[in-house]
């Protein structure tokens, strides 16, 4: 049926008031001024030092000061428990995101508890879902219970709820995550980061990145330092540090994150460390091994990573429509993004002399999840970890491809 020039005017106008009418109802969430370009290495939690964050490119001093007087603290732990010799070697563990692939590290830690070699790390880092993962990989075996009710006991609505149709154009996010906030507010207490802070002064790091979207850089906390630091806001600002870390951006709402630069105020927004980088042990720029044996510590270091994802291409038919496309890119993208990362890691360890080790999901696990947070597949994920993790022998030294091969 054809249309007169008047139906096709009185219909441009009736969608134009509905939208208009839409925004009128439905004012989006608002925020305080974000840091300016030139203020932004001078930003700082409030009643907190510099050195418990820092830019993942460029390390203010600091914070570099704080992971070398960790080695410090260690001897000084060392002395006073009656351990003499040299420092031991350094195990370091890097968990990358991947979600309710989260499952799969799960189940790799308990079942490496099981096989009795699981070692005590110096320093845990995480990404994403790696970030609600680390503070219990760091503090060991004692929490691996935690690891597994999590990661094989919550659904989809244990951790979003879907927000209305006009989400997209109005808010922040397509859903509201305080169900998963709520979630980490039972897990997350006073009682675990004052565990937290004694590991810390014992010289162990626990390090967790975000990204702080306005500059559009990768931020690493060190919530040991922020643990043991007596911030009455200390629990929140970790809760928040783990939830933004995990805020896939537009599926979740940011962080807004409080700071303030020669006593003006400032916010900043954060949301998924994964959005810079999905896998960090540390900062390209810190030449460990010089810096360590200039500060006069010599010692080996070995590092255990984490990918929470298959490396193998996985094949699927793409639409020719708009969405379908631009999706299959984005995953793409975060894919390569993810093995790029991890030889950078490589690259990193094979100049400073650090024993590297990869492990990822296998590419014989097939299964598809029915919903984002499905319990059954997560439960056989954790299954293949715990598996792989008692039986041991499945590291691999190098990043995939790298010698001709994909690790699964």
């Amino acid at each position: 049926m054809a249309h007169s020039g008047n139906q096709v005017r009185h219909g441009l106008q009736l969608i134009v008031l509905v939208t208009v009418s839409a925004a009128a109802g439905c004012a989006g969430p608002v925020r305080q001024r974000a840091v300016p370009p030139e203020l932004q290495d001078r930003a700082l939690i409030s009643g907190l030092s510099p050195a418990v964050r820092t830019w993942g490119a460029a390390v203010n001093r600091e914070f570099q000061e704080a992971l070398f007087e960790s080695a410090r603290r260690e001897q000084e732990f060392r002395t006073s428990s009656g351990q003499t010799g040299p420092l031991p070697v350094a195990e370091f563990l890097a968990i990358s995101g991947g979600g309710a692939n989260g499952a799969f590290t799960a189940g790799l830690l308990n079942g490496w508890t099981a096989g009795g070699n699981r070692p005590q790390f110096k320093a845990v880092t995480g990404i994403s879902t790696g970030a609600l993962i680390a503070p219990f990989a760091f503090l060991g075996p004692t929490h691996d219970e935690t690891l597994r009710k999590f990661y094989t006991g919550v659904t989809t609505k244990d951790v979003l709820t879907q927000r209305s149709m006009f989400a997209a154009l109005f808010d922040d996010a397509l859903t509201d995550n305080t169900p998963l906030r709520r979630l980490i507010a039972t897990l997350v207490d006073q009682k675990l980061l004052d565990a937290i802070a004694a590991e810390y002064r014992k010289g162990r790091l626990l390090i967790i990145g975000t990204t702080n979207l306005d500059a559009q850089r990768e931020m690493i906390w060190n919530v040991g330092a922020i643990a043991a630091s007596g911030h009455p806001r200390a629990v929140e600002l970790v809760r928040d540090i783990m939830i933004a870390s995990a805020a896939i951006p537009a599926a979740f709402p940011p962080v807004m994150i409080d700071v303030e630069v020669d006593g003006q105020h400032y916010q900043e927004m954060h949301v998924d460390g994964g959005t810079v980088t999905q896998v960090f042990l540390y900062p390209p720029s810190l030449k460990l091994k010089e810096l360590s044996e200039a500060a006069g510590f010599k010692r080996d270091r070995r590092v255990y990573i984490i990918r929470n994802a298959r490396f193998d291409p996985e094949w699927a038919e793409t639409q020719r429509r708009t969405l379908s496309i631009a999706g299959r890119a984005v995953s793409s993208l975060i894919a390569t993004q993810g093995v790029g990362d991890l030889y950078r890691t490589y690259l990193n360890a094979q100049r400073d002399g650090i024993d590297y080790n990869l492990v990822a999901i296998p590419t014989d696990f097939r299964l598809q999840p029915r919903e984002v947070f499905d319990r059954e597949y997560m439960q056989k994920l954790f299954d293949v970890g715990f598996e792989m993790g008692k039986k041991g022998g499945f590291w691999k030294k190098t990043p995939p491809a790298f010698e001709g091969e994909v690790p699964g």
